[in-house]
């Protein structure tokens, strides 16, 4: 039953990083980026690893978000595409 959890996990994790590489808007991209952290922090937790599974959440998906979500809306886009 674990190695179904992990499986799925490994999916969820690729399919993430890609729309993040993939995707034409900045917003999108963060979220997809906090996305892929706290699916990593949901595979180190399947793995046994709650302390750093947590740190990860903590982290990886709450504040990094926060920031590149701050980041995007404080620049200006200087081309129309």
């Amino acid at each position: 039953m674990n190695w179904i959890l992990e499986i799925f996990l490994d999916i969820l994790l690729i399919t993430t990083a890609i729309v993040a590489l993939q995707a034409k808007d900045l917003i999108t991209s963060a979220v997809a980026t906090a996305a892929f952290g706290f699916t990593v922090a949901l595979l180190f937790i399947s793995m046994g690893a709650i302390d750093v599974g947590f740190t990860e959440a903590v982290v990886g998906a709450g504040i990094v978000g926060v920031f590149f979500v701050a980041a995007i809306y404080r620049t200006t886009r200087k081309t129309k595409d």
